[in-house]
């Protein structure tokens, strides 16, 4: 996906809670928008070079959106609402591996009394590859360790309740997914972070196990742009069944 617009660059100076940050940008602290909820303690440093889009609504308390972050020689997508933008637009020009079989992506739909990510859907059931309809929940991850991608970098009980809800669809016979998107370049593989949250990583091993499919995809991150880019091997084995 491109940057619609030139990012400008910046310093991160701190939080102030959950949904704002102050940057330094032209040697003035000014706030911004930080649209991610997670912790993101590795990233949001004091003195981490950043980007910023300008934002021109003049009903905004926050003229920036913060949008990346440098850490360990890399750019880092701190956006969470990008993953299913991502995920859309590859499925639309046919680079989305696992799912080349499903004609039509539905957004936003209704699953119990959750609200699912997307569901996908084939009008001709006679085609070859994946029949009927398949239920997808994407995850943002932004954290790192070794490697290794990790979710969640906070407890998440909404999280869990999602999965739980995909596990019992796969129950009654529907395909379910979760689609963990790591918004930076440096992950080689993907594991549900137990130290967080040990709920969330033994809910997402007992949707495997039933049959959701548990898929990780690294991101390309520049200046420019932020694509979804190849899958990484997801490791569950260590999760154990007990919760």
């Amino acid at each position: 996906m491109r940057v619609l617009q030139p990012l400008t660059a910046g310093r991160f100076v701190r939080r102030d809670n959950r949904f704002r940050v102050v940057v330094e940008v032209n040697g003035r602290e000014t706030a911004a928008h930080l649209p991610n909820s997670g912790r993101l303690s590795e990233l949001l440093i004091p003195g981490r070079e950043v980007r910023v889009a300008s934002m021109s609504n003049p009903r905004r308390k926050t003229p920036y959106d913060l949008k990346l972050v440098r850490h360990a020689g890399v750019w880092v997508s701190v956006d969470a609402r990008l993953p299913n933008l991502l995920f859309a637009e590859a499925f639309r020009t046919g680079s989305l591996p696992g799912f080349e079989g499903y004609t039509e992506l539905h957004p936003e739909v209704t699953l119990e009394d959750s609200r699912i990510d997307f569901l996908f859907s084939n009008e001709d059931l006679q085609a070859t590859g994946p029949a009927g309809s398949c239920w997808v929940e994407t995850k943002s991850v932004t954290l790192v360790e070794e490697g290794v991608a990790r979710f969640p970098d906070a407890p998440t009980g909404r999280g869990r309740r999602h999965v739980e809800t995909l596990t019992r669809a796969v129950e009654r016979g529907d395909r379910a997914a979760v689609v963990f998107v790591v918004q930076r370049p440096d992950a080689r593989a993907f594991a549900p972070h137990v130290v967080a949250d040990s709920r969330f990583a033994h809910a997402l091993r007992r949707a495997s196990v039933a049959g959701v499919a548990v898929l990780a995809y690294r991101c390309r991150v520049s200046e420019d742009e932020v694509a979804l880019d190849v899958p990484v091997p997801v490791l569950l084995e260590f999760v154990g069944d007990h919760s």
